[in-house]
């Protein structure tokens, strides 16, 4: 009881006690008997605290010999706080983890790319320009200019904005397309009614099964999506609702009203389905990049690949209806993520590689890891590495082993290349180098056993009367065109 009025009186948040370092606390103070003094004040804001960041500053010291034997990527988080200033959070990953390295306030330097890079400069020589081989930063016009200022400074430094990032934005774009747009506001009226009256909810929450309504966030342009399943999932609820006795005082309301008519519309909740099932593929493939589970830069390319493939395959290869959504993702593709590093990343994936069913042999693949090695690797490696791609392409040497075989998809590609990339030392050191991408909180599990399984990223097999197709044709006619189609149709083949 007398931690809980601690607790109370130090308007302590609760979730407090879900800290790492809160159950060991109370083991301390256990075993040190009974007598023992809490520390004081001036130990808790000075003493402590310097030993404390003694003990961080030798966690991030053990960190940098990682940095030096398998190289690290710096990420630069950019946010605003109360007050409105632009800060930027610098980040450092390695196998070993994440640690922080320092805060800026951006205020005078970030509509200046120069300025940026020149910022860029310095965090880099803080970790070491030799131990970093990876940048990634925010997609803005000023940073990708700051990026490639400083690509010309360290010719072995990539700069790719947060891959995360830029799925959200085709998310968005999708969601600002007209038809997509009116679904969500006819989604969000039926949803903020339920919200608004008491008695409408407590009859929705008596309902076996019954599971809250998800609603969209408005920096989470994912969760939009999740929304429209989260509301078809309630569908029978909500119609079994306004058809009840108990709705018909509530239809004396225009409100009320509408939102029967918008439950009872079946054309409303065809659109509903054939919304997420679009959007699936490419949220699956946001829960790739933006989880902490590991390294997702190896699965971009890949991934973009199936997601275009199950869209494809949800409209049943017809180009007229799936055009609009392919031409946001190849703009968003072409403009953000089209790097030699992901294609690098993906011919260097073994659980790819040794697919041989839907391993792509675009030239794209290769002209893109040879971009990479010509302008990243030293050329004194350049001849021992072209030849250990080959045995590495032909599965020579440690690569033919059974075993190797086996676990190319199993193991994580790091770890694959650890143990059986001996017999290639340069081309182990750039696949092992190369691997570590941002590493973002997931706000969703995947089940990484899945994540290489085609099933994973293509929309389920449709049961027959399930998506009205003629009706999705009619819907479809006049939806806008984002553009032409570019050169990213070589993703699609």
């Amino acid at each position: 009881m007398a931690i809980a009025l601690w607790f109370y009186d130090a308007c302590i948040p609760i979730n407090a006690v879900n800290s790492p370092f809160f159950q060991k606390a109370i083991d301390q103070i256990a075993s040190m008997g009974h007598g023992y003094k809490a520390p004081s004040y001036h130990s808790l804001r000075v003493t402590l605290l310097r030993d404390a960041k003694k003990d961080v500053q030798l966690v991030v010291d053990s960190f940098r010999n990682t940095w030096a034997e398998t190289g690290c990527t710096i990420m630069g988080d950019g946010w605003k706080d109360s007050r409105q200033r632009p800060l930027i959070n610098f980040l450092v990953y390695c196998p070993k983890g994440i640690s922080f390295i320092k805060s800026i306030d951006a205020s005078d330097i970030v509509t200046n790319a120069e300025n940026l890079c020149n910022l860029f400069v310095e965090i880099v020589e803080m970790v070491g320009s030799k131990n970093v081989v990876h940048l990634v930063t925010d997609n803005a016009s000023n940073y990708k200019a700051a990026g490639t200022l400083l690509n010309e400074i360290y010719p072995t430094i990539c700069w790719s904005p947060c891959a995360a990032h830029c799925i959200n934005l085709i998310l968005k774009d999708i969601g600002e397309m007209g038809t997509v747009k009116s679904l969500v506001a006819l989604a969000a009226t039926v949803t903020v009614f339920v919200y608004n009256h008491k008695y409408v909810l407590n009859w929705l929450r008596k309902t076996n099964g019954w599971r809250e309504i998800i609603r969209p966030g408005e920096t989470r342009f994912a969760t939009t999506f999740i929304a429209l399943k989260s509301l078809h999932d309630h569908k029978d609820n909500l119609q079994a609702l306004v058809t009840s006795g108990d709705y018909k005082k509530f239809l004396k309301m225009n409100k009320g009203k509408e939102v029967k008519q918008i439950v009872l519309d079946d054309r409303f909740w065809n659109n509903c389905l054939i919304t997420v099932r679009i959007m699936g593929p490419i949220i699956r493939l946001l829960r790739v990049c933006d989880t902490d589970e590991r390294p997702s830069l190896g699965y971009v390319y890949e991934g973009m690949f199936r997601a275009i493939t199950g869209i494809k395959k949800l409209f049943r290869s017809s180009e007229r209806l799936y055009k609009p959504y392919i031409d946001i993702i190849n703009d968003r593709w072409d403009r953000m993520l089209r790097k030699n590093l992901h294609a690098t990343a993906y011919f260097l994936n073994p659980a790819f590689q040794y697919d041989t069913a839907t391993f792509s042999t675009h030239p794209e693949i290769t002209n893109g890891l040879l971009d990479y090695i010509e302008s990243k690797v030293d050329w004194c490696s350049v001849k021992n590495l072209t030849r250990e791609i080959g045995m590495y392409r032909e599965r020579e040497g440690s690569f033919g082993k059974k075993l190797a075989i086996f676990t190319s998809k199993k193991d994580r590609p790091e770890n694959w290349w650890k143990l059986f990339g001996c017999d290639a030392p340069n081309l182990q050191k750039l696949a092992i180098r190369y691997r570590h991408n941002q590493q973002k909180r997931s706000y969703d599990p995947v089940d990484y056993e899945s994540i290489d399984k085609t099933e994973f990223w293509v929309v389920e097999e449709e049961q027959e009367g399930e998506l009205d197709y003629e009706e999705l044709e009619e819907e479809l006619e006049e939806l806008p065109i984002h553009g032409q189609c570019s050169n990213s149709e070589q993703l699609e083949g």
